[in-house]
């Protein structure tokens, strides 16, 4: 692949397809990490004099305008963030991203507005997103791929319009690309990879795939509960995906065939209700064995025996792979499981890779320095799916 170093820049507009994908709040961005990501990434072609289109998606508009997925606050925070105006054009390829293009001078940059406005962004019909690539390529005249947390999907801005403009990958993307390497060739042993969040059929391909690599694999959050109903325990009204059992059984046999540690909660948080996430009011909990959860229950939590636990399996860790929170880590009664692995991988001397989405958000949420960690991906599914051994077509078409 090509880095932005291979390409001459100067007065020349340049698209940066950048992943803006972040939390809003009433209009209030609530976690900027991806903003903060690319910024180096426009903030080196800036220098080098290019007149910088940057595009991105936010949420999942129907293909159409809607003014509660627009990317207007984000870019008034990437202006902060570089510390210079960032023009913000209020459509895609009409009249308002031809002007605030045309009018970029040397060094200078516009975000257009949210891609998936325009259908043919996310279309499964090859002629839509080649006809809203080639309006796209007319904006520019070369192309850089930064957006790593959109790279998995086959989208006109990620995989059509490569091919219609000279290109390069951003430093974001090579950075990804090297650290996911480290987690998948020539791995540092002992190996260990921790899975939360919410659905077991989300983990699916990367545990099969890590099952192969990894020396210990430990799990918690909601789909915790899968496992233990797996091995015969009453999980109450846990998070729980029954079809999913057979597999898991099948993950938990193939474990223990290949001498890999699978390490399950041994306590858990539970409630009789879910907390409320708004007001953070206190919540009301009991700590009980993983195998003795009440019928009337939910598992909100990992407990402090397993915290405990998983603590002492990543103490003499050198490389960590973890995608996904321990529990609802959004209300402080139900963070510490989060927290006591965050803190492990910082006690430890592994390279620790945290994967993106919920864990990328706890981890700043919750008051970690994150430039202690190894790397703190940008992209959740994508991280999974390459780990999974999936060809991503953002990055096939930057091989080209």
């Amino acid at each position: 692949m090509k880095t932005i170093e291979d390409l001459d820049v100067a007065g020349k507009r340049v698209f940066v397809r950048a992943d803006l994908n972040v939390p809003l709040s009433d209009g209030t961005i609530t976690d900027d990490g991806r903003i903060r990501a690319v910024a180096p990434t426009i903030a080196k072609l800036v220098e080098r004099g290019a007149k910088v289109v940057v595009a991105s998606h936010l949420g999942r508009p129907k293909g159409a305008p809607d003014p509660q997925f627009s990317l207007a606050p984000v870019a008034g925070r990437l202006g902060e963030i570089l510390g210079k105006p960032v023009a913000f054009a209020t459509d895609t390829v009409g009249e308002s991203a031809k002007a605030t293009v045309a009018a970029l001078a040397d060094g200078e940059v516009t975000l257009l507005e949210n891609l998936r406005f325009n259908a043919g962004e996310t279309s499964k019909d090859d002629a839509e997103r080649t006809a809203f690539a080639g309006q796209l390529a007319a904006l520019a005249d070369l192309y850089v791929g930064d957006g790593f947390g959109a790279v998995h999907r086959k989208h006109a801005s990620v995989f059509d319009l490569p091919a219609l403009l000279p290109h390069a990958v951003g430093d974001l993307i090579a950075t990804e690309v090297g650290v996911l390497k480290r987690l998948t060739e020539d791995v540092a042993r002992p190996y260990v990879v921790v899975l939360g969040g919410a659905k077991v059929s989300d983990k699916v391909g990367v545990i099969e795939n890590l099952l192969q690599k990894a020396d210990r694999i430990l799990i918690g959050g909601g789909m915790a509960y899968t496992f233990l109903k797996a091995q015969g325990h009453e999980v109450g009204i846990s998070l729980l995906q029954e079809d999913q059992i057979p597999t898991v059984q099948g993950y938990l046999a193939e474990a223990q065939e290949r001498g890999v540690e699978f390490v399950l909660p041994t306590d858990v948080l539970v409630s009789t209700e879910f907390p409320d996430l708004k007001t953070k009011a206190p919540a009301t909990f009991s700590v009980v064995a993983a195998d003795a959860i009440p019928a009337d229950q939910e598992g909100l939590d990992i407990g402090p025996k397993t915290r405990e636990l998983f603590a002492a399996k990543l103490a003499d860790a050198k490389t960590v792979f973890w995608n996904g929170p321990m529990g609802v880590f959004e209300h402080p009664d139900y963070a510490d499981g989060t927290k006591a692995v965050a803190q492990a991988l910082l006690d430890s001397d592994a390279f620790s890779v945290v994967g993106g989405g919920d864990s990328a958000a706890a981890v700043r949420i919750l008051g970690f320095d994150e430039t202690k960690f190894g790397h703190i991906s940008t992209g959740g599914g994508a991280s999974l799916e390459y780990l999974e051994g999936k060809q991503l077509p953002g990055l096939t078409a930057l091989e080209g």
